[in-house]
């Protein structure tokens, strides 16, 4: 079964994210429950429930972008927690850091170097 997220992204292309909480986000004017994956080129749900879920394989809209992204943040809900180590290792071997961090922090962070024009994207978890 792939686990990979649809390509069609469902939002415009450099999407902002404008709200989280309440189980979801706020991107493009539009809310989306659950997880969210996001990159210049786009926004879609993330069905992944905890950081256990975040494989390469859920992740693949993001690392399948162009231009590659150079820094992944992954919001990990509440508070700051591990990044799974096959995730970690995984990422590296394309050439991506991974920054682990609350899920605030991480779309505050996600917002700032997009508007930097960074090669970013973010993997968040509900906070």
């Amino acid at each position: 079964m792939d686990e990979r997220p649809p390509a069609t992204a469902a939002f415009s292309a450099r999407p902002a994210i404008e709200a989280y909480g309440g189980g979801g986000f706020r991107v493009a004017g539009a809310r989306v429950d659950g997880g969210l994956l996001v990159c210049a080129r786009g926004a879609w749900p993330w069905p992944a429930s905890g950081l256990a879920e975040a494989t390469t394989a859920s992740l693949g809209v993001l690392l399948d972008a162009d231009p590659t992204i150079e820094l992944l943040l992954l919001g990990c809900g509440p508070g700051m927690a591990p990044v799974p180590a096959a995730l970690r290792d995984g990422l590296r071997a394309r050439g991506i850091r991974v920054e682990a961090m609350a899920t605030g922090a991480a779309c505050r962070t996600f917002n700032v170097l997009m508007g930097e024009n960074r090669r970013v994207a973010a993997a968040l978890l509900p906070a």
